[in-house]
């Protein structure tokens, strides 16, 4: 049982890791984890607690994980071509299919990819504009989309340390014996 314990701390902090990286499970990981942890040693009152509140943070990071992106772009001005745009650039820079960047890899792919796909989003959706003014739309529009997508990860992450942190305050006295 304390090796499976050890193995979803370790799922927990993939997890965690994962909340603060654009489109990377994060939470979903931590809730399986406690829920496989339930399943195996019991379903406790602290147990269902740290799931319960597992499962809280996973609906709310959910909904701003949303949020964020839309709040943000809708604050500059953007279109859905540019939030569509932005979908379909952080999917392409996930898959490799953009021109590699030096460091980074995937990560600074859907970066990349986010803001290039608001951008030309923009410039698809905003023909009426002369090019200087869609220009400018288009990169006031991806950095929006990428800062507040940053914002909104960042707050999951730390939602998801907290539920971590829930889960192993109210199990480590059951796993752990004490030390006198």
């Amino acid at each position: 049982m304390l090796i499976l314990y050890w193995v979803l701390l370790i799922v927990m902090g993939a997890g965690i890791i994962g909340a603060f990286i654009p489109a990377f499970p994060g939470i979903g990981l931590i809730v399986a984890a406690i829920a496989i942890w339930g399943a195996v040693a019991g379903f406790s009152k602290a147990v269902v607690i740290a799931l319960s509140i597992a499962i809280a943070v996973f609906a709310i990071t959910t909904a701003i994980d949303y949020l964020a992106g839309y709040v943000g772009a809708r604050k500059v001005g953007a279109s859905n071509w540019g939030q569509i745009g932005a979908v379909i650039g952080m999917i392409l820079g996930l898959l490799g299919f953009l021109p590699a960047l030096p460091v980074g890899g995937p990560i600074f792919g859907l970066l990349f990819g986010s803001m290039l796909g608001a951008f030309v989003g923009e410039m698809l959706h905003r023909r009426d504009l002369a090019i200087p003014a869609r220009c400018k739309l288009g990169v006031k529009v991806s950095l929006a989309i990428v800062v507040s997508s940053l914002i909104g990860n960042v707050i999951a992450g730390v939602l998801s340390i907290i539920a971590t942190v829930v889960f192993l305050v109210a199990t480590w006295p059951t796993v752990m014996p004490p030390v006198l």
